[in-house]
């Protein structure tokens, strides 16, 4: 159907037409442009319309051809009078001029400069700018569309959708960008039509059939009007289609619903709008009905929409939605690091000065500035199965330790392990096991006095936190938080790190690196230095953790013997002898990528045994040593000193920075 209509719009430029005929294509192409119209404001989106640029190419086709078989019609059957070219446009011709040629020329000359000026040129415009702008950002939204793919946020068939509507857009807008070419071409056309039907129809009219001047100009001007008027009309009515079509935004909305929500969305604009038509009216020589009416509908209008909205306002919340069952995600999720209080404790983190979440947020920046390490969120909660002066400290909600807190009291402690000489209630430090006692506030002062250490309730769980917190600090060290530590390093440092990760090493190597330092409660705050370490081992082809980790100690030499100094500004050292050096050397079994210790029992007993007496001699002299061994076994001897004496140092001869002053109180 549509092959054989292009085919008769063909035939239509060159065969003659009967004015039957003529006045039912007339008459289909004015309902033809009324219908475009119609579909374009009713449109929600731009893309609901792909077919605009072929109808407005063949509509466009369709007007010429009826405006050539007019043209034939007035030209030879002109001089028969106003009903040669068909009733149609003598109707157009007639009703427009109203019996005087000027003024029907003048009103047909504005309808021509309204339409090739105005509605053409600017659609035209937008046209070109739509598509220029459509071009430039399909890039972007391509980018968008794999990024949501990528992110799991759309599945294939979305992204695939997308892409579809995402060249549809672009193909669209280019085609209206030349479709509005056919408008412009459109008009122009129309208005050399018309001119060759007034000048060519009076000189055929007079020469060639004997006409006087004054009938023949009233005779084609009416039937060259009436032409211009029937193709005109669904021209404009096309443009104006053209236009709301390229200016539609990108919402999901019709025309007609936008501009009546924003136009109306407040009452203020239409309280304005109703006065000044009101003020308009009392001018004098004003007609006073029209604007009273319309100052009266604007008023109604926006007194309705100020009272809808008082109500709105003044009507009670909505009751909240009934609490639903939580998803069962939630109960998967753990808390790294939970306080639980009995309900005698509560007053340390509430009330006005809330003492111990205050601690916390010391403890979290101090731990930050000393280790590197951002402690994550402590989550408080009460516990009504606890005993009200117990507390439970949970790590990945597994029990770390627990005690007991006596507020308002006051807990002293004596530095020579004794029960402080004075009236109070005896206990055990939580921390550390010491032994210490519960004292009033009022004897606070006569404890420093005998040299004792007082703590409150909420300073003693901030110290047992904080240990607790060194402990597990390997275990909460996540692989989010190892991303999270690279991701904030300083820009002059991220090349080093698109250097190393993930070509060198990734980031779950990076994090089992960084648990060992903090297993053995070194500060890994000097980041770059550790990557720089790692860089150092990869290029001499070390990839175990063990060889990596030892590569990086002897880059932070300077930093590990300095946090070993003592108050006398010397490391003091405890050196391993050379039996013990060779036991553990042959001892070690395995690849060298992955060595481990295979020591007799007894054997290992005694060195724990000689150890043990070593530094107890040593911190009886107030000294707090380093054992000092060859790289090659310190992993091991750190592994067995471990257990029974954490806190304690296991450093290799490479790990001593030179310019740092060393004194050895002691050997094994």
């Amino acid at each position: 159907m549509l092959a054989l209509g292009v085919a008769l719009l063909l035939a239509v430029l060159i065969i003659p037409l009967p004015t039957l005929l003529l006045d039912a294509a007339l008459a289909l192409s004015i309902t033809l442009s009324v219908l475009i119209l119609m579909v374009a404001l009713f449109l929600q989106r731009p893309l609901d319309f792909t077919a605009f640029p072929q109808v407005l190419l063949l509509s466009t086709l369709f007007r010429l051809a009826l405006n050539v078989a007019t043209t034939r019609i007035i030209l030879t059957h002109g001089y028969e009078g106003p009903q040669a070219a068909g009733h149609v446009v003598a109707a157009f011709g007639g009703f427009l001029m109203g019996g005087d040629v000027v003024v029907g020329l003048i009103v047909f000359a504005i309808l021509l400069v309204v339409n090739f000026m105005v509605v053409t040129k600017g659609s035209g415009r937008i046209a070109e700018v739509s598509a220029r702008f459509s071009l430039d950002a399909m890039p972007g939204k391509q980018m968008a569309i794999d990024a949501d793919l990528s992110a799991g946020l759309i599945n294939e068939a979305e992204a695939k959708k997308r892409r579809s509507e995402l060249e549809q857009e672009s193909a669209f807008h280019g085609a209206m960008d030349g479709a509005a070419k056919f408008v412009r071409g459109d008009a122009v056309a129309g208005l050399i039509i018309t001119v060759i039907n007034l000048v060519g129809g009076l000189a055929i009219g007079v020469v060639r059939h004997g006409l006087a001047v004054g009938e023949a100009a009233t005779t084609f001007s009416m039937l060259t009007v009436g032409d211009g008027l029937v193709s005109q009309i669904p021209a404009l009515l096309i443009s104006v289609a053209a236009g709301i079509v390229v200016t539609k935004g990108s919402g999901e909305e019709r025309a007609d619903e936008v501009m009546g929500r924003q136009l109306g969305a407040g009452w203020k604009p239409l309280a304005l709008a109703g006065g000044a038509a009101g003020i308009l009216g009392l001018l004098p020589g004003m007609p006073l009905l029209p604007f009273l009416a319309l100052a009266g509908a604007a008023g109604a209008t926006a007194w309705s929409k100020r009272e809808a909205e008082r109500k709105i306002a003044e009507a009670p919340p909505p009751p909240p939605p009934p609490p639903g069952e939580p998803p069962v995600a939630e109960a998967l999720r753990l808390d790294l690091l939970r306080l639980e209080l009995g309900y005698g404790l509560l007053s340390l983190a509430a009330g006005e000065a809330p003492r111990l979440t205050e601690q916390i947020r010391l403890l979290r920046r101090s731990m930050a500035q000393e280790m590197g390490f951002v402690l994550p969120s402590v989550r408080i909660q009460d516990n009504l199965e606890l005993p009200p002066d117990t507390y439970i400290l949970r790590v990945k909600e597994i029990e770390a330790g627990r005690g007991r807190l006596r507020p308002p009291l006051h807990l002293a402690i004596d530095p020579s392990g004794q029960v402080p000489n004075l009236p109070g209630e005896k206990t055990s430090e939580p921390t550390f096991g010491l032994p210490a006692l519960w004292i009033e506030e009022s004897l606070r002062e006569d404890a420093l006095a005998r040299g004792c250490t007082v703590v409150d309730c909420a300073g003693v769980l901030a110290t047992h936190l904080t240990e607790t917190v060194r402990d597990n600090m390997p275990e909460l060290l996540s692989f989010s938080e190892t991303q999270k530590l690279l991701d904030e390093l300083p820009k002059e440092h991220q090349k080093l790190v698109s250097d190393i990760i993930p070509s060198q090493i990734g980031v779950g190597g990076l994090q089992r690196v960084l648990q060992a330092l903090l297993a053995e409660r070194v500060s890994i705050r000097d980041l770059p230095t550790i990557l720089e370490g790692i860089q150092e081992a990869a290029a001499s082809g070390q990839r175990s953790v063990p060889g990596i980790l030892a590569m990086v100690r002897v880059r932070l030499a300077r930093q590990l013997s300095d946090a070993a100094r003592g108050p006398q500004g010397y490391v003091p050292l405890i050196a391993l002898s050379a039996d013990w050096e060779m036991a553990f050397a042959e001892a070690l079994t395995g690849p060298p990528e992955d060595r481990q210790l295979a020591m007799a029992p007894s054997r290992l007993q005694e060195f724990m045994v000689r150890l043990k007496e070593v530094f107890d001699a040593a911190a009886n002299a107030g000294e707090n040593p380093v054992l000092v061994c060859s790289s090659a076994i310190r992993g091991h001897v750190r592994a067995i000193v471990e257990r029974f004496r954490p806190a304690t140092a296991v450093m290799s001869q490479q790990e001593i920075h030179p310019r740092a002053r060393i004194r050895t109180v002691g050997s094994i």
